[in-house]
């Protein structure tokens, strides 16, 4: 309605003028340059003047609308009680428009200030920052766990923690990293896990800053009451016969009370005696190789790393593959993707921890009328190399898969229990992972994450 009651008044004005240019024409060719032809041409100028100011009219109109909109000032409004019907449908029309961006503005400040209020109200920190560290938002949590009641740029850490500041400025898109920070309220574990924004003009870093002392503190007991029930599990299941056949052993050399004369000893009782103590000696023997598996993960050494392609650590794994019992009956399945892909780790560590794996995955499916193993290497979902093996077994339950790295938890009757213990470690001082994910009668899968 409102382009057309425009475009009537817009043609209607230049008809007119064409109407008296053609007549001013008429005139001159008829008459020559008389008294009508100039009446003619001289309303022609205003008619123009007309023209022109009406178009300008709107034009400003319409631009002052459009500097309000880039200006976000959206309190402009346009008269709507002016005789002009055109004009008067084209202000209506832009109130409406106003009034809707006026809506959106609200709607959206609204949504804001509840997405800033939620911010505010999380436990856990978070960080906005800029590639030239200017902070851009930073919540109460992160700014009390930095201990800092302002945060404008990242340049600030550095006063609090040097190695906290070179950890967030370091940190790159769906990196984690975790740092041990001393501050009034005593000694935090804070996680760091960054994201990316990408917006027209620049790339932001969302980093959440987390407190995870008290959930370490509730790990590191819990594993800790693992490992002292299994301890004392497996030493009392030495020490108790060991008690038992001593006490009747001493009932052998005691007689009414006293101690029992030479005479009074058979060869039946010697005979008794000699077997108990070889009882004792292996039940002693079975306590010290316990306490020696013990050591082994306390006393690990420290990663010697280099980088080596891990091609050639799998060609070293499938040799000592073929050294394991019914290896010859199992074809060991390799894939690398890619082939030229290369770690930086202690080979000799990591060649052992694969071994492991592998000798579990042949255990495991020593029943396995189809059995297979693949060993995958591969750069993960986060851009990580990783080292898989996978077999075809009956699968761990659900209900002791977390356990199956607890030191000494073995379900297998000659196990140590200390094998996936002792690879995890190995994987920890490399500041990697081993994790492990099974379907009951599919697959089960560990992964090395590097």
């Amino acid at each position: 309605m409102i382009s057309r009651n425009l475009y009537f008044q817009i043609v209607f004005r230049v008809l007119l003028m064409a109407v008296f240019a053609a007549g001013a024409g008429w005139s001159l060719a008829s008459n020559g340059f008389g008294l009508l032809t100039v009446v003619l041409l001289v309303v022609e100028i205003p008619l123009a003047i007309n023209l022109i100011n009406y178009l300008n009219s709107t034009n400003r109109k319409m631009s002052y609308f459009l500097e309000a909109i880039q200006n976000n000032d959206s309190t402009l409004k346009f008269p709507q009680n002016i005789s002009g019907k055109p004009i008067r449908e084209l202000y209506q029309g832009l109130n409406k428009v106003n009034e809707q961006i006026q809506q959106l503005k609200i709607e959206s400040q609204t949504r804001e200030q509840y997405f800033q209020t939620l911010l505010e109200h999380v436990a856990t920190g978070i960080l906005t920052f800029n590639s030239k560290g200017f902070v851009l938002h930073a919540n109460t949590s992160a700014k009390k766990m930095l201990g800092m009641e302002v945060l404008t740029h990242i340049n600030q850490i550095e006063r609090i923690n040097r190695n906290l500041f070179q950890a967030v400025q370091n940190i790159r898109p769906f990196d984690q990293k975790l740092v041990t920070l001393t501050t009034e309220r005593g000694t935090i574990e804070l996680s760091l896990k960054a994201s990316s924004i990408k917006t027209a003009t620049d790339e932001l870093i969302l980093l959440s800053v987390q407190d995870i002392r008290n959930e370490l503190d509730e790990k590191e007991l819990d594993s800790w009451m693992k490992l002292i029930r299994v301890l004392m599990h497996e030493i009392m299941n030495s020490i108790a016969p060991i008690t038992s056949l001593a006490e009747s052993l001493r009932q052998f050399f005691t007689k009414e009370g006293r101690e029992a004369l030479p005479s009074e000893i058979d060869e039946k009782t010697i005979g008794m005696t000699v077997r108990g103590l070889n009882v004792i000696n292996e039940q002693g023997n079975g306590l010290m190789h316990f306490v020696e598996s013990y050591r082994k993960l306390t006393r690990l050494p420290k990663p010697e790393k280099k980088v080596f392609r891990v091609e050639d650590l799998v060609n070293r794994v499938k040799v000592l593959y073929l050294s394991l019992e019914n290896a010859e009956f199992v074809k060991l399945n390799v894939s690398i993707i890619p082939p030229e892909m290369e770690l930086v780790a202690d080979e000799n560590l990591i060649s052992q921890v694969l071994l492991n794996l592998l000798k579990n995955a042949l255990e495991a499916i020593s029943k396995q009328p189809d059995a297979r193993i693949l060993l995958t290497a591969k750069i993960a979902e986060n851009k990580r190399p990783e080292i898989c093996i996978a077999d075809n077994g009956p699968g761990i339950p659900e209900e002791i898969i977390e356990q199956v790295f607890v030191p000494f938890f073995t379900t297998r009757e000659n196990g140590s229990g200390i094998g996936l213990s002792l690879s995890r470690q190995i994987m920890r001082l490399h500041g990697g992972s081993l994790q492990v994910r099974s379907v009951p009668n599919k697959e089960t899968v560990f992964c090395l994450g590097f």
